[in-house]
């Protein structure tokens, strides 16, 4: 039997479904007998209530089962034997009008786009790589150190300088009126690392135990306690305690406290080289599929199906209700997220999505078995039990999925920059590390 259907817009379809009235009402009937052997109601043995009594309670769920199941599938019957490609899932309506003896549903619903990829040939994109240097290893070894670095008490004389853990107690006023947040005893911080804003980091800097010190505050506009964003404040600041920071020397002790079996300096330096190749790698990939996946935006043409861009929006706002309430948000499942929001995002999710699909296909260029393990080895191989780590991928089909789709999007991109015009560019190191 021909399946028609209809055009209504540039990827909308609409087909008109028809079921036999007789077929639905016999499965009805025999999906209710069966219910009938296992429903309890009041006044009556199970397997013994009243046929009346089964379809009066259960006749109208089972007749909607029933109808759902078969316009189901005869969708997919009508849509594969018209080899549609169908994006998102079909809106059904009942129609008032039918042949006799016959029930009538339009589907409608949207197909999947053309994809039109331009030259890639003619697009230039911009292929960093970035070298380890020994002065990385070394700023590695010293935060390193700081990590594990002790304080000492300074003598009362001397004033707190850089790298200072310091013990205060301040309060801080605005228009003479204290303010939430603005007043702690005892509260510790380290001097020049960012832990507060400039202005009262510079303020502390040479203070001595137990002298005082007042001092006007300008809180950025932007700050993340809006009740005193773009405000000045005056803060009156006591010291309690100067300590001075210990670094431990970097030895064989030192070694063997990071784990390290081989408890030599060298061997420390390999092992730091090892992992900053591998955050190196794992960062410059990411940063040439960025570049990668904005060409293909620029040369590719297509219409979004609606229904897929709605879906990823409404995904984007689960996934930010669902951060919200890991933070520990109140309320967080009513808390109003404007979906509009999302807008951008999911469309150009959806546009890469549709176009690094088409790729794909076209070029074969599905993830092999092969990438994937070796994948996976490179992850494992940054923690203490890489076995254990290769295991837990291996076992489970999510994210093994999640595998699956850098490399899919590692092969695209390497597909790509060998057919564009590449301009390789050498990123320094901390250039690298901070963009990220």
């Amino acid at each position: 039997m021909s399946v028609n259907v209809e055009s209504l817009g540039k990827l909308e379809r609409r087909i008109t479904l028809t079921l036999a009235a007789s077929e639905i009402g016999n499965e009805v009937k025999s999906r209710l007998q069966r219910l009938a052997r296992t429903v309890k109601a009041d006044g009556f043995r199970p397997g013994k209530v009243p046929m009346s009594v089964v379809t009066q309670r259960f006749g109208y769920s089972v007749q909607y089962e029933v109808i759902n199941d078969r316009v189901g599938k005869a969708f997919s019957d009508a849509a594969g034997q018209a080899q549609l490609r169908v994006a998102g899932t079909p809106q059904i309506a009942q129609k008032d009008e039918a042949p006799e003896g016959q029930l009538a549903f339009d589907a409608t619903f949207e197909v999947y786009p053309e994809v039109r990829v331009g030259d890639l040939s003619a697009r230039q994109i911009e292929r960093v790589s970035t070298e380890v240097t020994d002065a990385a290893i070394d700023r590695t070894v010293e935060i390193l150190r700081r990590q594990r670095r002790t304080f000492n008490q300074r003598p009362a004389a001397e004033g707190a300088a850089e790298t200072d853990r310091v013990t205060i107690d301040f309060e801080g006023k605005i228009d003479g009126e204290p303010f939430a947040g603005g007043k702690a005893d005892a509260f510790q911080f380290i001097i020049g690392e960012g832990q507060m804003l400039a202005q009262f980091d510079q303020a502390v800097r040479g203070m001595k135990v137990g002298e005082s010190k007042t001092f006007p505050l300008q809180f950025p506009a932007d700050y993340q306690g809006q009740e005193v964003a773009g405000k000045e404040a005056d803060f009156l600041v006591t010291m309690k305690k100067v300590e001075a920071a210990l670094l431990p020397p970097v030895d064989e002790d030192f070694v063997r406290s990071l784990g390290i079996k081989d408890a030599t300096v060298e061997a420390l330096r390999a092992d730091v080289r090892r992992n900053l190749e591998r955050e190196v790698k794992f960062r410059v990939s990411a940063r040439n599929k960025a570049a990668v996946m904005d060409a293909l935006l620029q040369v590719a043409e297509l219409d979004l199906p609606k229904a897929l861009v709605d879906a990823e929006r409404q995904r984007l706002v689960d996934s930010a209700r669902a951060d919200l309430k890991q933070r520990g948000v109140k309320d967080a499942e009513s808390v109003p997220i404007p979906e509009e929001a999302f807008q951008p995002q999911a469309e150009r999710r959806v546009r890469l999505g549709l176009v690094v699909s088409e790729i794909v296909r076209d070029h074969q260029l599905q993830a092999r078995p092969d990438q994937l393990q070796k994948h996976i080895e490179e992850i494992s191989q940054s923690y203490e039990r890489p076995a254990d780590v290769m295991r837990y991928y291996l076992g489970d089909r999510q994210r093994m999925a999640e595998v699956e789709a850098l490399v899919v999007e590692s092969n695209v991109t390497e597909f790509v920059l060998s057919r564009a015009q590449v301009a390789d560019k050498a990123l320094p190191f901390d250039e690298l590390m901070a963009a990220a």
